[in-house]
């Protein structure tokens, strides 16, 4: 089976909450703030080994995670140095056989913000979540994405946009996920950024009724 890009995300700084996010949920050398970032999704998931290899052998870059499933794989590397993350995508790419462009291009799947969250609530939220805890009376952002990992665009995006908490976010399986939570104004502004972010990533349109082209 032929392996399909599904994501191809640079961040150019990793902001302090996702790198910290990063850090309590991966097993692999964890990053600090502020270096450049690359999440790489494809399918099927197995072949994201020889593609972490690939990067790893050309350049000096350094793996946070690496996720195998049967259906898709995941991988981040990151390194202080720009352009030995840009040229990490290069060698992922060249080993895919495919440009930047046949990624595939993110869906929002769905969105919400919940104001003034109930006390109930938010300590639910807590109960499964890796990152800040939700106070009760602030606001909360969710957002799913489909290929999961450009919510890790999305939700350094809106870290750079506003005044939030990042409570959780998922970058791998069948949907991406975030949570964010914070005063309404901030929430606000924090989901526009993350969904103007989004809208504004090229790549392959999906068929009607899902799948790619």
């Amino acid at each position: 089976m032929a392996t399909s890009l599904r994501a191809y995300v640079f961040l150019d700084s990793l902001q302090p909450q996702l790198a910290a996010h990063v850090g309590t949920t991966s097993r692999g050398f964890l990053p600090v703030p502020h270096v450049a970032s690359l999440f790489v999704e494809i399918a099927p998931g197995m072949g994201i080994h020889r593609l972490l290899d690939s990067a790893l052998k050309a350049t000096r870059c350094l793996p946070a995670s690496m996720v195998v499933e049967r259906a898709y794989g995941m991988m981040e590397v990151h390194h202080e140095d720009k352009g030995e993350v840009v040229s990490a995508g290069h060698a992922v790419l060249e080993t895919l056989g495919a440009k930047e462009e046949d990624r595939l291009k993110p869906r929002i799947v769905s969105n919400q913000i919940i104001r003034a969250v109930e006390p109930t609530h938010a300590q639910l939220i807590n109960r499964i979540r890796y990152g800040s805890m939700l106070i009760p009376g602030d606001s909360l952002f969710i957002l799913e994405t489909e290929p999961a990992a450009y919510v890790a665009f999305a939700a350094n995006e809106a870290e750079k946009a506003a005044r939030v908490q990042l409570i959780e976010v998922q970058t791998f399986g069948a949907y991406g996920r975030l949570y964010l939570g914070g005063p309404e104004s901030e929430i606000d502004s924090a989901a526009k950024a993350a969904i103007d972010s989004l809208s504004g990533l090229s790549g392959r349109e999906w068929k009607d009724g899902g799948g790619a082209k």
